[in-house]
């Protein structure tokens, strides 16, 4: 709850607050007082520690959005729920507000005004209206969602999603900013009709028209926003996300040797797994919950998909769970880097296929080119080819094809992470891969002696059968 200035609200507020029954759910409440000057601070530190309520105190006055940054951060429920200090908002309405999201179909939630509230709402300005439908529209036009209220003060997401905004607006820029940040991350939205009491500016209400125009502003300026800064291989995954051209051709590489039933390890944000969709079975799975999330909103409608997590070495509920889905094709694309013992993990691909299941393995190449940003991606290495195919063939495969993919990103690697040092790689780079696209076709005619991949295709030995029971 950001405060600031709300001496006449603050204790009824609370009150309300702490008044709603909430099946099944622990409520804490974190007031963030955002350096009050009426009063306001002097009943928070009396409210302070008393039925589950924490105060925050800024020393200075930052701005709503601050305020939201702090309370997320200070939080420590699974569900986080913004609340205004004025009595503009009904907490009597947050069971409605948080269903969706406790029954598995939302990861955020928005509370709209303008959907028809059996509770109805407070007649007030019409200009203010006007402007809230403009800013909505332009928000939906950038993020692509179809909200009815953008602008809503109640605003309801899973600590998981809370934790990946990265949220940067001080004033009531928070709202536009949410709202694109949440777009961007691909999570399901959802919105629900809420009632609502405006007041007036001798009540108190402070937003304005300043406050609009800084609205446009902070949609235009996240309008492009990826991921976190600091999460370099979501950046990267995002950006490559729009290289389709390249995409459909990495699955021409080995869309023959795929079988039936698949399982995709380390999925990401499913670049790939759209393409493994004609299957009969197809398992995406990754460890982030961020991508499991992102995962099922993509896949949950396909009922041949299944999205889980499954951390390599496996436990032996996981082995027994994934030899259940009786799987005759593990593909796994720039993964296998990522773990420390790789061949440890190698050994479960093979115990959990099916006798002679087949092995897609894509991994980067050339240990001469490891560098920033390989180590900013959580790298453990990359790969010479014949230390690569004698790996394999320990892990229990034999390896019927390898060959090196992507001869001109070499160049660009070498010099971003080598010489440039970059944590990663340029959106503009990317883009231009597009250009030097068609002299991938090239590659297609013969074997090329280096690469910024390596592609093994392998099937798994018979003598594997014997030990397919073994765990680590």
């Amino acid at each position: 709850m950001p405060a600031f200035n709300e001496r006449h609200t603050i204790k009824d507020i609370v009150r309300r607050v702490l008044a709603v029954e909430l099946d099944d759910v622990v409520k804490e409440l974190i007031i963030v007082d955002d350096a009050s000057t009426d009063g306001t601070r002097e009943i928070l530190q009396d409210l302070d520690g008393r039925d589950g309520v924490r105060v925050v105190y800024h020393a200075q006055n930052l701005g709503k959005g601050a305020a939201v940054a702090r309370g997320f951060r200070e939080a420590t429920g699974d569900i986080l729920l913004v609340q205004d200090a004025d009595l503009e908002y009904n907490p009597d309405e947050y069971p409605m507000l948080l269903r969706p999201i406790l029954d598995g179909e939302a990861d955020v939630v928005f509370g709209s005004r303008f959907l028809g509230s059996p509770r109805g709402h407070r007649v007030l300005y019409f200009w203010h209206a006007v402007g809230n439908k403009v800013l909505t529209f332009v928000s939906n036009a950038v993020s692509n969602l179809n909200l009815t209220d953008m602008e809503t003060g109640y605003k309801v997401m899973r600590r998981e999603v809370a934790d990946r905004l990265d949220l940067r607006s001080q004033r009531f820029g928070i709202e536009p900013e949410i709202t694109t940040k949440v777009a961007r991350l691909g999570v399901r939205v959802y919105e629900v009709p809420i009632s609502y009491r405006g007041r007036t500016y001798e009540e108190g209400k402070k937003i304005g028209f300043v406050d609009a125009v800084q609205a446009l502003w902070t949609i235009a300026r996240f309008a492009a926003w990826e991921a976190p800064a600091h999460d370099v291989g979501a950046l990267t995954l995002r950006r490559m996300s729009r290289l389709e051209p390249y995409n459909t051709w990495l699955d021409a590489r080995f869309r023959h040797f795929l079988g039936s039933r698949v399982l995709e390890v380390g999925s990401g944000v499913g670049n790939q797994t759209r393409y493994f969709l004609d299957k009969d079975r197809v398992i995406a799975s990754d460890i982030e919950p961020h991508y499991v999330r992102e995962l099922h909103t993509k896949f949950d409608r396909h009922s041949n998909v299944r999205v889980a997590s499954f951390r390599f070495p496996l436990n032996d509920d996981s082995r027994d769970d994934v030899r259940g889905e009786r799987i005759d094709t593990l593909v796994c694309l720039n993964v296998l880097e990522h773990i420390e013992h790789d061949l440890a993990a190698l050994e479960d691909f093979a115990s959990v296929l099916e006798p002679a299941g087949r092995l897609v393995l894509l991994v980067p190449a050339m240990p001469s080119l490891y560098g920033s940003l390989d180590i900013h991606l959580n790298h453990f290495r990359r790969y010479d080819r014949e230390l690569l195919c004698d790996l394999v063939a320990r892990a229990g495969f034999d390896v019927q094809t390898v060959r090196y993919l992507n001869r001109p990103g070499v160049l660009g690697w070498w010099l971003n992470s080598r010489v440039l040092r970059r944590r990663v790689l340029p959106r503009g780079q990317l883009a231009v891969f597009r250009w030097i696209q068609p002299l991938l076709k090239l590659e297609e005619e013969a074997d090329p002696s280096f690469g910024m991949s390596l592609l093994v295709l392998a099937t798994k030995t018979a003598a594997r059968e014997g030990v397919a029971g073994s765990s680590h």
